[in-house]
């Protein structure tokens, strides 16, 4: 009896997280975080692709963090970052110009608790932002000017670098605000550029993800669908379209933009509930496949499709895992080509 009782439950629990899909397992799991795991970015080291970072958002109050891991999913101690009140996103960018000279790359995070992104030099991990960019500075509800998703955008033609920040809570037009990075002789400076974005009034945003190619930034309107805008202001604020709301359990979380050449490529969204995966052409975002990659209720996720060594020779995924940890998929396991 003792045993029909133990499986009974195990097929409950089983059937409760389950989505009938085949497990793809991942190439492996990363090191777990002291709190919980959010968000992550991955940054290509260009000159040696081996030694390239996996930063992590790990959310609490007090003594949150963005952790850096390296490729073998171990927690690179002296990159990472604590004591940052409540970071939720995350995002990389490459060639952010200092001066005529110098140039680096940058990753920016949300500080939620203090209402501000963060911008950082990496991979040396120098603040750039003299203790944070407030954001959403003219609300007066405290909950819309929590910042939740960051999406960096560089400008193909003109090189700009520029930041879209949502939020816990915001208003039916104008839910996402643009900042542009620029830095001079005083040093870095964050300056709004827009307000875009419409909003369902259902639940929340906080996944955003750019296509700097093809020049469009994606949300999820978590309750109705993945929001598409172009991101250059001199585009326009129209929304170009919304899609995938029926292919979603629940939430509509994470997303990320595998890239190819000649604009192929697929737009991934986490379908948070039923712990998948939709995966969406980059060209036209119909709809292409669903897959189980092994894990639950994930809220971020990101992907590169360039190589990154022997274990990674056709790029990696990475998505957050509701276990204090991330996990790593080489790139072939999605058979995307």
């Amino acid at each position: 009896m003792k045993k029909v009782i133990i499986l009974g439950i195990v097929a409950v629990v089983m059937a409760a997280c389950g989505n009938g899909l085949p497990e793809i397992a991942p190439t492996l799991v990363t090191e777990k975080l002291p709190h919980d795991s959010d968000d992550p970015a991955i940054w290509i080291n260009k000159d040696n692709p081996e030694q390239s970072i996996v930063f992590g958002t790990n959310k609490d109050e007090i003594d949150g963090g963005v952790y850096a891991f390296d490729l073998d999913g171990k927690i690179i101690k002296d990159k990472s970052l604590t004591g940052i009140a409540y970071p939720n996103n995350v995002d990389v960018e490459y060639g952010f110009k200092i001066n005529d000279s110098t140039a680096t790359d940058i990753m920016v995070f949300s500080e939620r608790e203090k209402h501000q992104i963060r911008v950082y030099a990496i991979p040396d991990m120098t603040p750039l932002d003299n203790g944070g960019f407030k954001v959403f500075v003219d609300e007066t509800d405290v909950e819309m000017k929590r910042p939740m998703g960051v999406s960096l955008y560089k400008n193909p033609k003109t090189n700009a670098i520029s930041v879209f920040v949502s939020r816990k809570n915001g208003p039916t037009e104008g839910y996402l605000h643009q900042y542009g990075l620029e830095a001079d002789s005083l040093g870095v400076h964050a300056n709004l550029l827009r307000k875009v974005g419409k909003f369902s009034g259902t639940k929340e945003i906080e996944a955003i993800a750019v296509d700097d190619e093809l020049g469009f930034v994606y949300c999820s309107d978590e309750g109705v669908g993945i929001r598409k805008f172009y991101a250059d202001p001199k585009m326009g604020n129209e929304e170009i379209a919304m899609f995938g709301g029926e292919d979603f359990k629940d939430d509509i979380e994470g997303i990320a933009i595998a890239t190819y050449p000649n604009g192929e490529g697929f737009i991934i969204v986490s379908n948070q509930q039923d712990h998948s995966f939709n995966f969406y052409k980059r060209s036209d975002n119909s709809y292409v496949k669903t897959l189980n990659l092994g894990t639950i209720e994930t809220d971020g996720c990101d992907i590169v499709t360039t190589a990154l060594g022997e274990k990674y020779p056709n790029g990696l995924f990475v998505s957050m895992n509701d276990e204090k940890d991330f996990f790593y998929h080489a790139v072939d396991s999605l058979k995307l080509k």
